[in-house]
C-alpha cells in the first residue's frame, strides 16, 4: 500500500486521456493528484466532472509548461512527489502539418522543462505519453515494441519520436520512465459524464462520428483506395478507460521496481486492426443511427494501417483491455447524448 501523502503530477489533466487517468488514480489508489493544464484544448469543467465521478478532490494548477520559471515556481512546493504522468502536448496530425513549428516548440519544450524539474527534485518515476505514429508506415503488422521506427509522416509523430529519444538519453541512469505508445484512444467513461471534448472542430474519427449523428458535423472518410480490405485506413481503436488503467499499472510497475530497464516501451492497443468504414458500421449498429458520409481524398500525414501487438504490456504490466469496439462506440454515443442534454 502506498503512503497517502504521496503525490502524482498529471500534466494535461483536464484533457481527454488525462481526465480519465485522474479518475482511475482517484478511484483505485490512495495517491494525491496535482493536475496541470492551461486549457489550450480543454476546459475547467473537466475537473468538476472528475470530482463528481470519483467523489474525491484533487489540486489543479493553470500554467504553460513551456514557461520554465513558472513551472519551477508552481511545482517546487509540492511535497513527496512519487511520479509524473506527462500527457500535455498538441496532438492534431493535420494541424501539425500546417503549423509544424508550433508542435516542435510546445511538445518538446514542455517535455524538456518537465524532465529538468524531475531531475532537480529527484523525482524517480516518469510516464511519457507517446503514440503509434512513431512507427510511420511499418513494413510488417502488427507492430511490436521492437519494430523499426520509420520516417514520421507528420511533425506531430516526429515530436513523439524525438521525445522518446530525449527520454532515453536523459533517463539512462537518473530516472525510471515508461514510454506508452497509444494507438487510437476512443470512447468515454461508462458513466457517460466525461469523454472527448475538442474545443474546435475535431480531427479524430469518433467525435466526428458522434457529432455527425446529431447534425453538428459532416463526416468524411479520407480515402477509400488504400491497400486495405475495404480501401479505408486501418487503426487500432482502444477505449480511453483501458488506456487510463494502463497508466496506473505502469506507474505502480515503476514504483514497485519491476522494470527491467530505465526506459521500457509498451504498446497500448487492442491488437485488432479496424478500418474507418468498419468503425462507422459499429457506431451505426449500437446507436441505431444511419450516418451519411462522403469519400474525400487522403489526408496528408495519415498512415495507411497500423495496429498493435500488445503482448508485452499484457505480460509485464498485467494489463488487459476490457472494452470491445461496440463498447467504445456505445460509450462515445452516451457521452454525446450527455452533451446534447446540456449536462
Amino acid at each position: 500500500m502506498k503512503e497517502t501523502t504521496q503525490t502524482i503530477i498529471v500534466t494535461g489533466g483536464a484533457g481527454y486521456i488525462g481526465s480519465h487517468t485522474i479518475i482511475e488514480l482517484l478511484t483505485t489508489t490512495d495517491f494525491n493528484v496535482v493536475s496541470i493544464d492551461n486549457f489550450s484544448n480543454s476546459t475547467p469543467a473537466s475537473y468538476d466532472r472528475i470530482k463528481k465521478i470519483a467523489n474525491r478532490s484533487f489540486e489543479s494548477l493553470n500554467f504553460d509548461l513551456c514557461n520554465e520559471a513558472e513551472l519551477n515556481g508552481q511545482l517546487s512546493n509540492i511535497k513527496n512527489i512519487a511520479g509524473i504522468i506527462h500527457f500535455a502536448a498538441y496532438k492534431s496530425v493535420p494541424e501539425s502539418m500546417t503549423n509544424p513549428l508550433l508542435y516542435y516548440h510546445n511538445n518538446l519544450t514542455s517535455l524538456n522543462n518537465l524532465l529538468k524539474f524531475a531531475l532537480k527534485q529527484n523525482i524517480k518515476n516518469f510516464i511519457f505519453s507517446s503514440s503509434c505514429s512513431v512507427y510511420g508506415n511499418a513494413d510488417k503488422l502488427p507492430v511490436t515494441e521492437e519494430t523499426e521506427l520509420k520516417k514520421a509522416e507528420s511533425p506531430y509523430g516526429h515530436t513523439k519520436q524525438i521525445g522518446e529519444d530525449i527520454i532515453r538519453f536523459v533517463c539512462r541512469s537518473e530516472l525510471n520512465t515508461v514510454i506508452l505508445r497509444y494507438f487510437n484512444p476512443v470512447g468515454a467513461h461508462t458513466s457517460g459524464q466525461i469523454g472527448e471534448f475538442p474545443l474546435n472542430r475535431p480531427n479524430n474519427l469518433v467525435p466526428i462520428i458522434t457529432q455527425a449523428a446529431v447534425g453538428k458535423n459532416s463526416l468524411t472518410v479520407f480515402g477509400d483506395k488504400f491497400d486495405t480490405r475495404d480501401g479505408s485506413c486501418i487503426r487500432d481503436y482502444i477505449h480511453v478507460s483501458d488506456i487510463a488503467n494502463a497508466h496506473v499499472k505502469a506507474l505502480n510497475y515503476l514504483i514497485d521496481k519491476k522494470n527491467k530497464s530505465n526506459t521500457p516501451v509498451f504498446n497500448l492497443g487492442t491488437g485488432d486492426g479496424v478500418s474507418v468504414l468498419e468503425a462507422i458500421k459499429s457506431f451505426e449498429k449500437v446507436s441505431g443511427k444511419k450516418l451519411n458520409y462522403t469519400i474525400g481524398p487522403p489526408r496528408e500525414g495519415d498512415v495507411v494501417a497500423v495496429y498493435a501487438d500488445n503482448t508485452l504490456a499484457r505480460n509485464e504490466l498485467s494489463w488487459q483491455p476490457k472494452f470491445g469496439l461496440d463498447d467504445m462506440m456505445a460509450s462515445a454515443w452516451k457521452w454525446q447524448q450527455t452533451l446534447e442534454a446540456g449536462n
